[in-house]
């Protein structure tokens, strides 16, 4: 499993109502973990943690990309799950 925290900006009010972590969730095969988030209506940032096989985090960061919001790696960390 991999876990990659990334900081989700918003470039744009309008952005800051959408429902961008609900449609992470549902639309891939991830899991959200919120962080830290500083949210008004005029803009903010999300820190999340994305978690889940490696290739799937990776297409739920692509299609963010392609939202428009600012999107960047914060912390990475990729495991087996064998020291559990």
């Amino acid at each position: 499993m991999a876990i990659i925290q990334v900081r989700i900006a918003t470039r744009t009010p309008e952005q800051a109502k959408e429902p961008i972590v609900h449609r992470v969730g549902q639309d891939f095969r991830v899991v959200t973990n919120i962080r830290r988030a500083q949210v008004s209506d005029e803009g903010g940032f999300l820190d999340i943690d994305i978690e889940g096989a490696l290739p799937e985090v990776h297409r739920a960061i692509a299609w963010l990309k392609t939202t428009g919001l600012e999107v960047s790696a914060v912390e990475r960390s990729v495991t087996d799950g064998s020291n559990l």
